[in-house]
């Protein structure tokens, strides 16, 4: 999996605390949930807790394709589409763990892989 672009790494690392999930359902309506617990796994994958989903994560096990906002700390929005993996074990169910605080629950790692950056209209990837 090929590494992300320098300016998305720079941009994570000055993101704003809250993001949004999107996904679809095997109708094609979509769902889309305000995200906290999240990280960035070797500058490559999106990693997100499964804390509270419902919906969202039956969308991922219907094989989902989706969507991560995220917004920088000076305002300058970033959105990452691509497929998910769902995890309950394994290191990237680790790497979720220890991003997670204690008081979530964490059942499970939703991993975003990058297929699409964009920032506004301009394709980074």
């Amino acid at each position: 999996m090929p590494n992300l672009p320098e300016e998305v790494i720079k941009a994570w690392e000055n993101r704003e605390p809250i993001g949004v999930l999107a996904t679809v359902d095997e109708k094609g309506i979509p769902n889309a949930v305000y995200v906290g617990c999240m990280g960035l796994y070797e500058n490559s994958q999106f990693v997100v807790a499964d804390n509270y989903f419902d919906k969202t994560r039956k969308n991922i096990l219907n094989k989902s394709r989706g969507t991560l906002l995220f917004k920088t700390k000076d305002g300058k929005a970033y959105q990452i589409k691509g497929t998910f993996a769902y995890e309950s074990k394994g290191k990237l169910f680790d790497f979720m763990k220890s991003i997670n605080p204690p008081k979530h629950p964490g059942h499970a790692a939703a991993i975003l892989n990058p297929e699409e950056v964009y920032s506004g209209a301009r394709k980074l990837l």
